[in-house]
Order: C-alpha cells, then structure tokens, then sequence
C-alpha cells in the first residue's frame, strides 16, 4: 500500500520512542493485557456494560484507586449540562471536556468518566486517551487517507474515546496497551482540526450485554456533536449473521445503517460514483423474485405471499417482509382460510374425510429413479428453464407442448434433453411450481400449466373423546396450511435471498459492496451567540507553494468574542495554527486577507461575516519537516484502469517500470495470492512486448568472419 512505503520513507526531525506493537486481538496463552491482574476480577469474556448496577449518587461522589473523583453522567443525555459551555473550537472543547473528568490511574495521558443508566442502573466507562504524534510509532493517518483526507495537515494531538469490553475498568491500565486492544465496544479517534474516524463499534454480537449498536452511536453522536467535530468518516463492514447490512439495508431502505445518524457516501473504491451506487441500488432493488435461481427461495417465497397477503414482486418487497417478520409473533391460531358460503353439516365420528388430489413429486426424485445419459445437474437445470419459459409464456392458461418446446428451444441446445425433460414434467413439483401435464379432449394434443406449490403440514389425528367439528365443503380445491416461520427461519430466508440476489446481479451487487466509505458532515455551525466563528486558512509564499504536492486542506475554525479587533484575530489565527498542526510550531502570523482594517479596528468593520474564510499570510513554516500531510511527503502516482486517481484503501501494486500504483483486483490478481516479484502495469507491458525484436536485433553480436 502507499502508506506503508510513505511510513517508510518519512524524514522525522526526532525519532519517536520506541513502543511495543500491540498484540492481535485473538490473545495467545499468557499475552500482556493492559489491565493488570486483579483477585476480583471476572472473566475476560464479560462485557463492561455487564457491570452490577450502582447507585449514581455513590458513584459520583466515589474515588477510583489512584485517581480522582469520576464524573457521572446520563447514558442518554451525554454529555449533559456540560455541551452548553462547548461553544469553542474542538480543540479548545476537547481540552475542557477532559477537564471535568477524573484523571484514570496509571496514566497521565488518560480521562475517564461514567455513563449511568437511570432506568437499570447500570453504569458503562468512557475512556479518553491523548496521543502526541510526534511520540506515536504512526504519525500519519491512514484513514485519513482512506477517507480521502490526504492533504490535511499532521495535527499534533490526537484523542481517542473508547468503551472498554474488559470488566475490569476500575483497574489502572497503560494508555499504550489499551490503544493496541481491539475488542472494544466502541472506539473513536478525533484529531485536534476536528476530523475523525469512527474505528470500532460492537454491539451484542460483538460482546455488549447491556448496550446495543443504536446506543453505542447514539453516544458517539452526541460526543460528536457536543464537542464541535467537523466531520467523522467511518468504514462500513457491518455484517449480521454472515449478510452484509449495508447490501441489505441498503436494497430494502436505499440507505444504510449508519444513515440514520446522517453519515453519507464520501467516495466509492475502484472508481464507483455515487450516481452508480444509485443505479446499482435500484436494479437489485426492482430484481423480480420469481427471477432468482435459487429452488429456497422459490419455496418459501410463496409461504410469504400466503402469511403476508402481498404479491412480493421485487426484492426490495421480499427483504422487507422478512425484516418485518423478524419481529412478528406467532399468532395463537393459524391463519384463517376464505370459504364459500355453503351448507355446514357434522361428519360422523367414523368418517374421515380426506383431501382429493392428485399425487406430486419433487423433479429431484423424478430423477433420481430416471435411467438416462444427462447428468442430474442438467436434468434440473433443464426442467427449471422449462418453467421460467411457462411463466412468461402461460400468463395463467395452458399452452401446448410444441408452444414449450419452441420457447426454451433458444436457452437449451441439446434436443433431446429438452425432450426427454418434457416428457418427464407431469404432475411434478419445480422449485415453487407444480407443472400439471393434460391432453385436450378433442385433438389429445398435451397442454402445460403451472400452479403455486406449499409444503403441506402433517394433518392432525381426530382423536375419539373429541366432539366433531361443523366442516364446510367446497368443490375448490383448500390451500394448506402454513408453518409460522420462527426467526431463525426468516434470517435463514434472508441470507438465501441476497446470495441469489448477488448471482443474478453480480456486477450491481459488487458495486454497492465498494461503497464502504461514509462520513458525516457537521461544519462551521454559527451559533446565535456574542462570538464571532470564522475559516482561517494558511497562504503560502511562492517559494513555499513550489515545495507542495497537494492541494490546500480546509480552513481551521478560529473562534472571537464579538468586540474583538482584527489584531486580537490575527493572534488567535497564529495560535489556532501553532497548537494544531506540527507543521507549524514555529509560525509567526503578519497579515490577514480577506477582512480590511488596522490591528486595533474591530472585526465588524472589516467587512467580514461571522462564517467567512479568512487567509492568514506569515513566515515559520516548517517545510522540512516530514509531518507535514497525512498522506506524507510522497507524491504517489495513482492511475488505475478503473479509473482511480488516488488511493482508497484498497490492495494495490506499483509497476516495477513507470512506479504507477494499480489494484490488485483490477490487474487480476487475487486478495489472497501474492503480488509477483516483477510487475509491468499495460502500458509498460505492451511497450516491451513492442520493442522486443528491436532489442532482440540490437542485442545480437554478428558473427565475425
């Protein structure tokens, strides 16, 4: 990957301490932990929000070992009455914030406070811990640059909120280990600008017992929101019960899950555009059902129908009946069934009555007692086209054996397969179909027709102690009765429906799956207050302008009173850049461009409005220095036969000959296999191949005579 070569390269002007990498999050046998062994502790299984519950009032007024006193807050209203004095920039928020909360023990660099349920009682931690990056083995940002955030200014500080898994929160820890730990609840990284990345969030699948994933992000959110962040991305790779929720929700709802709390599409990998991350939406959301190849979901699709009263023509129609269904109980009687108003009279005890029909078997027996020169795959693959050719061409009726035979002639080359199924198909159940076989009375030409197919229930015994019942007869015939599908069912019935849904439109399906990279947009927010918020934006000489590969990054939010001169502007724009970025630890601001005026006129009289850019020229740059973009000092050389011009996260390899990065999926080679020790992209390849006879003409030594 680029980042790993620009890591590589990095020219630091002091070398950072040396730290252990962290360990995998699957822990071997007697592997460190940052929590140090405690006789009480309980198993490292246990979830925090699996903690007894506590007082909140005890809470509050308790001191942790080694530390001081924790602030508690509401789990649903964090952080409380402390967001009204956040009125700053979030780095000056931040550093407040952090304040009100209780130093954790054995850290300098670490703050804890709690989060306290009302209704239950029980009581989660929120760890922050500050990072310095000129101290951190990885001072650049990788996602940042997965984000697209490449151009951004190395920022000196970065904070890290996290919901520990482990139980025994209450105990000191290193800052260090529990940033290598990857099992935690949630874990959020915001740098001092005010851009940052949602890392980790586990719900109850992931090892919370008390929170879920909406609470989990609710949290977060309004972290988020109270301190000012400008902007979070997140990469999406939720799954539940081996589906990817952003392929199903997505297709259901046309957003996905992390839409609720108004994070959008930021850039598609390989190239994909949000115009067809749109399109490829709608095409698997408008997939008819009755087109997917998968015999499960044609058998149970027509249960649905029957239980729901709805046609469930489309995919997007289907998903959302069974999401719905997940949360439906099982009525105490079975669904009623429509009769006719006729005549109802008591059978006696010694009849029994039994349903006239005629007898059915599935094609996949049918074939099992067959003797022919076909395989049993085609013989299925066969008899399935025969019925797809039915239902396009029946639209209910019958029609003749010739009319069968013509329509799936063009999908079925061998003759006598085509035949030989033919003849086969009568009185036969295909996927969700029963394919009926009878002769026309006047020319005893062969008609077919299709009806939908139930699995029967078991009829129950009549036992003899019971009274008779009044039945109701009709010359129709009775559809069966249906099995309530439990929830293990209906996610079964989900995950067959989207591996179908995925083979008949493969290339949508992949489109939609490489949108992974979301982010949330928060921006400058004027707030209806005496401060002045402005944009202040670095302007290069020319000389330094030359010595910049990447464009400009957004402005940083400078925050004044309302009385404010330009002069006391100017000294909060040097500091804002100064305590923010390690570029520029030695600036020193002279001018302002973009508000007119003297040092000592006001701010308002300059011509400038509360949300505008300002440019912010000076001297003190430090262009030597190699924390200076999150995408370092390389300039890396995108230009994939997909289309992409800068990097997205994805596996990549350069060309041994022009060093132009490429992906490894769009060169045909597999995630798995490993890059080759030679690698020539097209173009390189094709020049070669070329210019192979000259070479060969140049590099032949004639024969002396």
């Amino acid at each position: 990957m680029p980042s790993s070569r620009a890591l590589r390269r990095l020219d630091l002007r002091r070398s950072p301490p040396v730290r252990q990498s962290p360990q995998p999050a699957a822990a071997k046998k007697g592997e460190a932990s940052p929590w140090p062994p405690s006789s009480s502790s309980a198993s490292s299984s246990s979830s925090s929000a699996s903690a007894p519950p506590r007082h909140p009032a005890a809470l509050s007024a308790a001191a942790p070992r080694g530390g001081s006193a924790v602030r508690v807050y509401p789990l649903r209203d964090f952080p409380g009455t402390d967001a009204a004095a956040l009125c700053g920039a979030f780095r000056d928020n931040v550093r407040w914030l952090l304040k009100q909360w209780g130093s954790a023990p054995g850290s300098g660099s670490a703050w804890r406070a709690l989060l306290s349920d009302e209704r239950t009682g029980a009581v989660v931690p929120i760890i922050a811990v500050e990072e310095l990056a000129a101290a951190s083995p990885a001072p650049l940002c990788d996602l940042c640059r997965c984000a697209g955030w490449s151009h951004h200014w190395v920022s000196k500080r970065k904070y890290h909120f996290i919901i520990p898994a482990a139980v025994d929160w209450d105990q000191p820890f290193r800052a260090d280990a529990l940033l290598g730990r990857s099992d935690h609840l949630l874990h959020g990284l915001i740098h001092s600008n005010g851009f940052g990345h949602l890392v980790t969030l586990r719900c109850c699948d992931g090892g919370s017992t008390f929170l879920s994933g909406s609470q989990i992000m609710d949290i977060w959110d309004q972290l988020c929101a109270a301190l000012r962040v400008r902007a979070v991305s997140v990469v999406d790779l939720t799954q539940k019960h081996s589906v990817d929720l952003r392929l199903l929700l997505g297709v259901t709802n046309g957003e996905t899950w992390f839409s609720r709390w108004g994070y959008c599409l930021a850039k598609g990998c390989f190239n994909v555009s949000a115009s067809t991350y749109s399109a490829a939406l709608e095409a698997l959301a408008a997939l008819p059902v009755d087109y997917l190849r998968s015999r499960h979901v044609r058998r149970v699709v027509s249960i649905y129908r029957r239980l729901s009263d709805k046609p469930l023509a489309t995919v997007r129609e289907f998903l959302r009946c069974l999401l719905d269904w997940k949360h439906c109980e099982a009525p105490l009687s079975p669904p009623s069934v429509k009769t006719s108003p006729r005549l109802t009279f008591l059978l006696p005890k010694s009849c029994v009555m039994k349903r006239l029909r005629q007898p059915c078997q599935r094609f996949e027996d049918v074939v099992d007692l067959l003797q022919c020169r076909w395989s049993k795959k085609r013989l299925l693959n066969a008899a399935e086209v025969v019925v797809d050719k039915l239902r396009e061409h029946a639209n209910g009726t019958r029609i003749s054996r010739q009319a069968v035979r013509d329509a799936a002639r063009g999908a079925i080359g061998d003759t006598g397969l085509l035949d030989f199924v033919i003849k086969s198909l009568n009185d036969t159940v295909v996927g969700n179909h029963i394919v009926r076989r009878v002769p026309d009375p006047k020319n005893r030409v062969l008609h077919f027709s299709l009806e939908e197919f139930a699995e029967p229930e078991p009829e129950p015994q009549l036992e003899p102690d019971l009274e008779p019942e009044p039945l109701e007869l009709d010359s129709e015939r009775t559809p069966h009765a249906v099995r309530w599908p439990s929830t293990s069912d209906v996610e079964r019935d989900l995950r067959a429906v989207c591996r179908a849904m995925v083979e008949a439109r493969s290339e949508a399906a992949q489109a939609v799956l490489d949108c992974k990279h979301w982010v949330k947009w928060w921006g400058l927010r004027d707030e209806s207050d005496d401060q002045l918020r402005f944009l202040v934006e670095w302007r290069p000489q020319l000389r330094e302008a030359t010595e910049l590969t990447r464009p400009m990054p957004p402005g940083d939010i400078v925050v004044v009173p309302l009385h404010a001169s330009i002069g006391e502007l100017l000294i909060e724009a040097e500091h804002a850049l100064q305590e923010t970025y390690c570029f520029f630890v030695g600036f020193q601001a002279e001018s302002l461009d973009g508000i007119a005026g003297e040092n000592w006129d006001p701010v308002m009289l300059g011509g400038a409005e509360s949300g505008d850019t300002i440019g912010v020229h000076g001297h003190g740059a430090d262009m030597e220095t190699g924390l200076r973009c999150q995408g370092g000092t390389d300039a890396w050389d995108v230009q994939c036969v997909c289309g992409a011009q800068d990097d997205d996260g994805e596996r990549m390899v350069a060309c041994d000959a022009c060093n132009v990065w490429h992906h490894t999926r769009c060169v045909s080679i597999a995630d798995g296999a490993p890059v080759p020790p030679l690698f020539l992209c097209m173009s390189c390849g094709g020049a070669l191949m070329a210019a192979g006879p000259i070479l060969d003409e140049a590099l032949t030594v004639p024969k002396v005579k």
